[in-house]
């Protein structure tokens, strides 16, 4: 296994729920990234007077620069100590972009949630388990400079171990997103007073890996240069598993064993 994170990041990553990967992926293919994406929307860099949407959201790319950002060793490397060997899919690709403009206007997306991950079957609109089915961890890849005027994910310290004993009860049929969000602000979880709000900044070619069940938000852009960001899933082989014979937990699970009261 390539050692990437220190043994005090991959213990603050159970504890926090999240650890900043730096330079996963170089400035230049970073650079080389938002050239494409430029294009792809059809806009300008050097033309504010066209960024009329606070946010623009994008699809998958699997073109040679995203290929290599997804796939950089570090990143690998990095997997294997939070997720665990062999317990991850490589995937030679990217998605969920969200470029964020400098405006006036509120973007409509700025509410604290986790994110869900699979469909139900026999239901509509997204799921999540405790054994977090089809996402093994959330990450935030950063392709421009971002700094705390450039609408940085805000995320809630800590906040991934509050979320195993309200899903709990859900079993493995899961939990609807929208209706366990509104479970979470009624428990008063959702946004909690207590929890300190940290910011994913950082230099382009950074990736933020967060636990599946880390809660965050996305912030109005009050800076002055767009932020480029892809925030997909690490797709895993299986699904998380809490009760082992040989004790061999990812800190993914040791982060929920945590939140249950199990570690």
């Amino acid at each position: 296994m390539s050692t990437v994170l220190s043994p005090q990041q991959v213990e603050g990553f159970v504890t926090d729920g999240f650890v900043r990967v730096e330079g996963a992926f170089s400035p230049e293919l970073a650079a080389e990234c938002r050239e494409f994406l430029w294009k792809e929307m059809g806009l300008d860099p050097d033309d504010p007077a066209g960024w009329t949407r606070p946010v623009v959201r994008l699809g998958g790319y699997g073109q040679e620069p995203f290929r290599r950002a997804a796939t950089s060793g570090r990143l690998h490397g990095a997997f294997d100590q939070l997720v665990g060997e062999g317990r991850w899919r490589p995937q030679p690709w990217l998605s969920s972009f969200a470029i964020r403009f400098p405006h006036p206007d509120d973007p409509g997306d700025v509410g604290w949630h986790l994110d869900a991950s699979f469909t139900q079957e026999g239901e509509q609109g997204l799921w999540l388990n405790l054994a977090s089915r089809g996402r093994a961890l959330l990450m935030l890849f950063l392709f421009s400079d971002v700094d705390e005027a450039n609408a940085p994910t805000r995320i809630k310290v800590g906040s991934h171990l509050d979320v195993p004993r309200q899903l709990e009860p859900s079993g493995e049929p899961g939990a609807e997103f929208f209706s366990f969000c509104a479970e979470l602000d009624r428990a008063g979880l959702l946004d909690r007073p207590e929890r300190e709000t940290a910011l994913a900044t950082g230099r382009a070619g950074d990736v933020y890996l967060c636990h599946p069940f880390l809660i965050h938000s996305a912030q109005p852009h009050h800076g002055t240069v767009p932020r480029f960001l892809a925030q997909p899933p690490l797709l895993p082989t299986g699904d998380l598993v809490l009760e082992r014979a040989d004790g061999a937990y990812s800190p993914v699970e040791r982060a929920v064993r945590l939140g249950l009261g199990r570690a």
